[in-house]
């Protein structure tokens, strides 16, 4: 029987992605930073490149063939974007420059609009700040009472807290798909159905969910949905906002200028049909490009062969770095995506995440834009490696090895 591993060929997905035959320190790179953004396989590249090269036009609105061919091509993407999602229409997918702007978006041309003093906005107690600080503010700014899911020490939410939390004033309730931080794999389903039984409109972060997880936003049944391009292997600069396209008609512009509006006069100006509507100025319509080349390139290999390989990863990495003395996993839930926080004994993950990257292994390590849950778990910051399906268990080796070092350095 075929492994998993075979099904996806990781030799052959390694060479699709350049950077990684190369060095960093004198060592083979380990790239284990993925959850902050993905590499970028040849074919993207190369989209980009030959777009750039022989096809750059800006769009919309241009006669000649360049222009249209540029126009065509990102409708064609955003289409792409919905056969991703599984949205009901392409209308539905409004096209901004990465999930923070996508969630401000949310919260300026839905909230404000919506909300009211009195009203209630939940968040959860492991949110990315992108997912936390605007319905923090936007609360303060309205009036509204501003609450947070707490989560056990697994780092999972406690969902019979949620539902005490739940009130007829509760009108938005936010919350990640995955865990930056932790990994955690929320039941964003079960936790919309429950918003829903109140009244409330749901925003989901999907930013760690789609590189991930295969996502159907209408058997979710969420909302709001926002990624970011750059975390699924395309450029920086492109993300995407999925909205039930009766709550995008009902919201106002979130910004002004061209190419969002219909007719202007110096009396009136009229507003574009969504998504347009939301699209003020020249789209990053290059990255558009680019992430459609993205998607191809995941549809290829499969998310389901994705999902499959990467928890494989998980579970390796896992027991591995808990053989490690000294060392504790932060986030242990029995969902998870491929993402491991930890701290070693002792020693700032700053310290560790220097000494590995000697080793030619790449991490992250701070509060990963998530400070409420480093208050929760009570440290200033954790190391973090994310894994992605062109890493390798040999990968995981290496990063072991290198953990092992910074012990020795502070022995």
């Amino acid at each position: 029987m075929s492994t998993k591993t075979e099904i996806i060929n990781i030799e052959q997905i390694r060479k699709d992605f350049p950077i990684l035959s190369t060095q960093m320190n004198g060592k083979p790179l380990v790239y284990l930073d993925n959850a902050a953004s993905t590499q970028k396989p040849q074919s993207v590249i190369d989209r980009l490149t030959k777009f750039y090269r022989d096809e750059y036009a800006t769009v919309s609105r241009g006669v000649y063939a360049l222009s249209q061919q540029a126009t065509i091509e990102c409708m064609q993407v955003r289409e792409k974007c919905a056969q991703l999602l599984n949205a009901a229409k392409s209308e539905e997918i409004v096209f901004v420059r990465g999930a923070t702007e996508g969630i401000n978006l949310i919260a300026s041309a839905y909230g404000e609009k919506f909300l009211k003093p009195g009203d209630e906005v939940i968040v959860s107690n492991i949110e990315h700040h992108a997912n936390f600080v605007p319905w923090q503010q936007l609360c303060k700014k309205v009036g509204a009472a501003f609450k947070v899911i707490p989560v056990n020490d697994a780092g999972e939410l406690l969902l019979d807290e949620y539902k005490q939390l739940l009130t007829d004033k509760t009108k938005i309730v936010a919350v990640g798909q995955v865990s930056n931080a932790l990994g955690t794999i929320n039941p964003i389903k079960e936790i919309v159905a429950l918003a829903h039984g109140v009244g409330a409109i749901t925003v989901i972060d999907g930013a760690q969910g789609v590189p991930h997880l295969k996502t159907d936003v209408q058997d979710i049944d969420a909302d709001f949905y926002v990624f970011s391009g750059h975390k699924i292997f395309a450029p920086t600069g492109i993300g995407v906002v999925y909205g039930k396209e009766k709550l995008l008609e009902a919201m106002d512009p979130y910004q002004y200028g061209g190419e969002m509006v219909q007719s202007v006069s110096i009396e009136e100006t009229t507003f574009a049909q969504v998504p347009q509507k939301f699209e003020a100025g020249t789209t990053a319509f290059a990255q558009i490009i680019g992430l459609g080349a993205a998607l191809d390139y995941v549809n290829k290999i499969g998310l389901d062969n994705i999902a499959a390989y990467e928890h494989e990863l998980l579970l390796e990495a896992t027991k591995k770095l808990e053989a490690v003395e000294g060392l504790r996993i932060i986030g242990t839930a029995v969902n998870k995506a491929s993402v491991i926080s930890f701290e070693l004994k002792d020693i700032h993950p700053h310290d560790i995440g220097t000494i590995v990257d000697q080793e030619g292994v790449a991490i992250r390590t701070g509060h990963h834009c998530a400070q409420p849950t480093m208050q929760r778990f009570g440290v200033p910051a954790t190391a973090r490696a994310s894994f992605c399906f062109y890493n390798t268990k040999e990968e995981i080796d290496a990063l072991v090895a290198a953990i092992e070092k910074v012990k020795q350095v502070f022995s």
